[in-house]
């Protein structure tokens, strides 16, 4: 027997490893059944869950037991799961909620397309792309559900890193800030909550533009927001002192978005500056999470997450010199270039 302090011998390791999408499968579970709504404001027994989610109450406790072995809920003296803070955050009310991660992770388009990642690796070809005949942004199109799905798990991603990125730069002295893609507006909205000076210009497809008014009206900043649609590998809004963009240039592979930093480049009044967020991928062994989002990347976009002399080298090509990587309290950075 070895004892507590011991590593656990390498076959073990490896076992836990490979088996780790039985958890990531059984989380999948509990976002989709809303099971941490169920409990929110009282515990309940296995059986009364699976009356309110129609299930199969034996499978159901199965479920729920492999949960509460990993801290996803307990289980009390009584045989009822108890919400844990883990398990708070599948709660679909909760600021930063993970329920839509999980579910357009380990749901219908992203964990069947990493079955297909062999074809990626054979290849370098997209893996969804080949799977479902299209690319996902054609798919999202054609399938509303897990869509809408994406859009919740992008907002909840973007509280999450929101506090992160106010926390680590300094935006006062922008007159105007455009963010390009910017959804309905959440990081743009906590800047100007933040900064009151600075007003936003926020730009994307004519049907995130569409919900974007009402969010900002009901924030009480619509005055101070220009809202624009279109498609940024043709051109940007124009007369941005800087210009955000979060989370997107790693959707794209090296051309595409040198396209869309050069559309930014022309747009941009004199001396401004372009600021990604995004992660930035270390050089050396350590763990980080970027380096499997890039595998993401191959398998659902082909973009790419890059290192900080790749993202270096890309702000070259469309004219910018990259000044700042600054790490934020979380694992993205923001990467600030200004015009060469």
């Amino acid at each position: 027997m070895t004892s507590s302090t011991q590593a656990p011998p390498p076959t073990e390791v490896l076992l836990q490893m490979i088996s780790g999408f039985w958890l990531s499968r059984t989380i999948y579970i509990a976002a989709k059944l809303g099971l941490a709504d169920l409990v929110k404001d009282q515990p309940r027994t296995a059986a009364e869950l699976a009356t309110a989610t129609g299930t199969h109450a034996p499978s159901l406790y199965r479920i729920l037991r492999a949960l509460a072995s990993v801290g996803i809920f307990t289980e009390d003296e009584q045989g009822r799961f108890v919400q844990t803070p883990v398990s708070e955050m599948l709660r679909s009310d909760v600021p930063g909620s993970m329920r839509a991660v999980a579910m357009v992770e380990l749901g219908q388009e992203h964990f069947p397309a990493w079955g297909n990642l062999l074809h990626s690796v054979k290849t370098g070809e997209i893996a969804f792309d080949n799977l479902f005949g299209e690319n996902i942004w054609e798919y999202y199109a054609k399938h509303s559900d897990d869509a809408n799905n994406f859009n919740d798990a992008m907002s909840g991603l973007t509280e999450m890193s929101n506090q992160a990125v106010l926390a680590a730069y300094d935006f006062s002295g922008i007159g105007t800030l455009v963010d390009v893609a910017g959804g309905v507006g959440g990081m743009l909205s906590a800047i100007l909550q933040r900064y009151p000076d600075t007003r936003g210009v926020l730009f994307d497809l004519p049907h995130v533009i569409n919900e974007a008014g009402s969010f900002f009206a009901a924030a009480g900043m619509r005055e101070r927001v220009t809202l624009t649609s279109g498609d940024f590998f043709q051109a940007v809004p124009e007369g941005g002192d800087a210009y955000t963009m979060k989370f997107i240039i790693h959707d794209w592979d090296d051309e595409k978005s040198t396209t869309i930093l050069k559309n930014i480049h022309r747009a941009m009044n004199p001396g401004g500056k372009v600021l990604l967020v995004e992660m930035v991928v270390p050089t050396r062994n350590e763990p980080h999470w970027s380096k499997f989002m890039d595998l993401n990347m191959l398998v659902m976009a082909g973009g790419r997450e890059r290192t900080e002399a790749e993202f270096r080298a890309l702000l070259a090509n469309a004219g910018f010199t990259l000044t700042r990587v600054i790490q934020t309290p979380g694992p993205v950075c923001v990467i600030e270039a200004v015009q060469a």
